[in-house]
């Protein structure tokens, strides 16, 4: 059979929806100026999908960081993979940097977080190791995973009896194969907002032996008295032996970086291909870190307000008698009982009759029957629109609960 023809006739777990979808619920186009109120087809609405924790994406000094950095240096300097030709004394300062503000001995900085943390997983581990993860793991680290050899044992999300059993059945296996025990979890859980429990985890290297690597792309900028991440909130910051993080959320730019060990990350500079055979980070682009981080240390007001529009908007939902679910963190679930085309109605209403634009997840992502709705709050939102937000949520369960969302939809998209 030809290829083609062979994938024409594949329905996959989102690409089966792309005829109704597309343009609409997936791949949308949110234009005009970065923020909380930008254009969604033609119309203005308040956009609470936008990866700019802390407001940096129009914080003047980025902008004119950014602009500088493009005028003096263009966006192909420099030329060539770190490892050949495209080393620089400012990408070993972002490194140095980063990996202080973490407080970590090393740091090194990754062109992009998903092939990033691929590339970590495949470079750590050989087949006589084992890891050990949580199962609501981000996408990055499950394909980090096909590439390992070796045994993987997942346990349930958060759930720490169970993951001592996992470490036991992998102590077994590791003395067999004279192999290791890596454990992968996230900070923040990107989709519900909870925290990986960082703080019991590492209690279980007084009994097993194990390493423990962090993905924190949503704690990085948020959590922690400093902004350092899920393992400053915890305390443990210090016992976290890898610690991965992203630009894409806090920093709003492009690129990531994965600190630790120095001998570790020296290890990690040589035998991570996607950096290896990938050209080096843009210059603009690491000069633009460079003021981002810069900021995050020294503008503590900026995570301040963050987490004022945080408490205010998940207070205020809460109160309403909305579910969010056991959120720990900015991001802001919102839970409801409905079928998928109830889902897709909630969110025609929301975006067509609110002006209020979030993303919106169902089955498969979230069991059957179960809306999520979920918000991610900036420090350059206001109470206003905190308010507007919670009543038109609220106004949207009681339709919901009423049957108004089983009929046909409610509008042409």
């Amino acid at each position: 059979m030809d290829l083609f023809e062979k994938i024409s006739r594949r329905k996959g777990a989102l690409g089966q929806y792309r005829k109704d979808a597309h343009g609409y619920f997936t791949f949308p186009k949110l234009e005009g100026e970065i923020g909380p109120h930008m254009v969604f087809r033609g119309k203005k609405v308040l956009n609470w999908s936008l990866n700019n924790y802390i407001g940096l994406a129009n914080h003047p000094e980025v902008r004119k960081a950014d602009a500088e950095a493009a005028r003096d240096w263009g966006l192909a300097y420099p030329m060539g993979a770190r490892m050949m030709s495209g080393q620089t004394s400012r990408h070993e300062e972002l490194e140095q940097k980063l990996a202080e503000f973490v407080g970590k001995p090393s740091a090194y900085l990754l062109n992009y977080g998903y092939q990033g943390m691929l590339s970590i997983i495949d470079a750590l581990v050989d087949r006589n190791d084992v890891i050990v993860y949580d199962s609501d793991s981000h996408a990055c680290i499950m394909d980090g995973l096909r590439l390992h050899f070796g045994k993987r044992f997942v346990y349930p999300h958060n759930n720490m009896e169970n993951l001592e059993k996992q470490l036991e059945r992998a102590n077994r296996l590791t003395e067999k194969t004279g192999g290791a025990i890596l454990v992968i979890t996230e900070g923040v859980f990107g989709m519900v907002g909870d925290l990986g429990k960082l703080d019991q985890i590492v209690e279980k290297k007084k009994r097993f032996h194990f390493t423990l690597l962090v993905d924190d792309a949503h704690g990085f900028g948020t959590m922690g008295s400093t902004g350092a991440g899920t393992g400053e909130h915890f305390g443990v910051q210090d016992q976290v032996d890898l610690y991965f993080s992203t630009f894409a959320k806090s920093m709003a730019g492009i690129g990531a970086f994965v600190a630790g060990p120095e001998p570790v990350i020296q290890y990690l500079m040589y035998e991570m291909r996607s950096q290896i055979f990938a050209k080096s980070l843009p210059m603009p682009m690491v000069i633009g870190a460079l003021k981002r981080l810069e900021l995050l240390k020294t503008e503590p007001a900026l995570r301040e307000n963050l987490w004022k529009i945080v408490r205010a908007l998940q207070d205020g939902l809460k109160k309403s008698g909305l579910n969010i679910g056991s959120c720990e963190s900015p991001v802001t679930p919102v839970f409801l009982n409905g079928t998928p085309e109830e889902a897709s109605n909630v969110i025609l209403d929301l975006r067509e009759n609110y002006s209020l634009f979030c993303s919106g997840v169902i089955y498969p992502v979230v069991p059957r029957g179960i809306i999520l709705l979920r918000l991610i709050p900036t420090a350059a939102h206001t109470m206003e629109d905190v308010e507007y937000t919670v009543k038109a949520f609220s106004e949207v369960q009681k339709k919901l609960a009423a049957g108004k969302y089983s009929r046909e939809k409610m509008a042409q998209i």
